[in-house]
C-alpha cells in the first residue's frame, strides 16, 4: 500500500514493528522486583515478620522499559534543565557533547581532506605516507587520549573572570576526536581523486587550466561523492569517540553522564544514555545524507 508523498505504508509500519519487537524482547529478559514476606523466630522465642525485596528474571538487574521510563522521566521532560554540573537534562548533556564533536570533526576535515588529495595526486607522497596511515588508522581513541594529555599538558586559556575556558583535557579531547575521525575522509578523498577520469585531466591540459582551477573545476566536483562518503563515516566516528573521551576525562556530556550513572549503579540512566547516543547518531547520519543529496543535485 502506498501513501501520498512517495511514502509506503511499510516504510512506517515495519520500523514501528521492529521497535515494538525490541521493546518486547527487552521486557522479557529484564528483571522485576518481588517482595516476599516471611515469619520467623528472632532467636529469643518471638516471631517476627520479615519483608524482603529482590529482583528476579533472566537479567535480574536489567530494568524493564517501564522502570527505565519512570527513572529517566526527569531527564526527558526537562531536557535542558541544569541542576548541577553532572545533573542536567539529557538534551543539555547532548548539546555539550555535540559542541565538542563539531569542533573535532571540523578539525578532522581540515586536516584529512588535503592529505587525501595529496595521496590521490602524488604517487611519491602515497609511497612515503600510506604505510604510516595504515599503522595509525586502527589505533583506539583510548590510546590517543593519554598521548593528547601529554602533548597539551600545561595548556590553559582563561576567560575574563580568570576561569579556565580551554585546558589540557579540552585540547586532548579535540586531538583524539580529530585524529580518530579523519581517516575515512583521508582514504575516501584519495579514492575519489584517483577515480577522476583521465579524459577530464586531459581537457584541463588542453585548456591550459591552472592547478587551482583544475582543483576547483575538475578534481573537487568529480571527487565530491567519494568525499561525502568519507565525511559521513568521519562524523559517525567523531560521535562514537566523544563518548569514550568524556568517560575518560570526566567532562560533562552524554558520555560523562553515562559513566557517572554506571558508577552509581543507575542502570536505567545507562539505557537512557545508550538510546540517546543512538538517536543522535542516526539524526547526524540523516542530516549528512540530506546534505550529500543536495550537493549532488546542485
Amino acid at each position: 500500500m502506498k501513501l501520498p508523498g512517495k511514502l509506503s505504508l511499510n516504510a512506517i509500519f515495519l520500523p514501528f514493528l521492529g521497535v515494538l519487537l525490541c521493546i518486547g524482547g527487552w521486557a522479557l529478559i529484564s528483571g522485576k522486583s518481588v517482595t516476599k514476606t516471611t515469619t520467623k523466630d528472632d532467636g529469643w522465642g518471638d516471631m517476627i515478620t520479615v519483608t524482603e525485596t529482590k529482583r528476579v528474571g533472566l537479567s535480574a538487574d536489567l530494568p524493564a522499559p517501564s522502570e527505565t521510563w519512570v527513572a529517566s522521566k526527569p531527564y526527558i521532560v526537562e531536557p535542558f534543565a541544569k541542576r548541577g554540573e553532572l545533573d542536567q537534562g539529557i538534551l543539555r548533556f547532548t548539546w555539550l557533547s555535540l559542541k565538542l564533536v563539531v569542533q573535532g570533526y571540523l578539525l578532522a576535515l581540515l586536516i584529512g581532506t588535503p592529505i587525501g588529495f595529496l595521496l590521490g595526486l602524488s604517487r611519491n607522497f602515497t609511497l612515503a605516507f600510506d604505510p604510516i596511515i595504515q599503522i595509525l588508522r586502527p589505533v583506539s581513541p583510548l590510546a590517543w587520549l593519554p598521548l593528547g594529555m601529554v602533548m597539551f599538558s600545561g595548556l590553559k586559556i582563561a576567560d575574563a573572570s580568570g576561569r579556565t575556558a580551554f585546558g589540557t583535557s579540552d585540547a586532548a579531547a579535540l586531538f583524539t576526536i580529530a585524529i580518530c575521525a579523519m581517516w575515512p575522509t583521508v582514504l575516501n578523498t584519495a579514492v575519489g581523486v584517483r577515480a577522476v577520469p583521465q579524459d577530464y585531466l586531459n581537457v584541463a591540459k588542453v585548456l591550459k587550466l591552472s592547478r587551482f582551477k583544475t582543483l576547483t573545476k575538475i578534481l573537487i566536483p568529480s571527487s565530491l561523492p567519494y568525499m561525502f562518503t568519507g565525511f559521513r563515516l568521519s562524523l559517525g566516528i567523531a560521535w562514537l569517540v566523544i563518548v569514550a573521551v568524556e568517560m575518560l576525562i570526566g567532562k560533562p556530556g552524554i558520555g560523562g553522564f553515562l559513566w557517572q550513572q554506571y558508577n552509581a549503579n543507575s542502570f536505567a540512566h545507562i539505557i537512557l544514555s545508550i538510546i540517546t547516543i543512538g538517536l543522535i547518531g542516526f539524526i547526524l547520519d540523516r542530516l549528512m545524507s540530506l546534505a550529500e543529496s543536495r550537493f549532488r543535485t546542485a
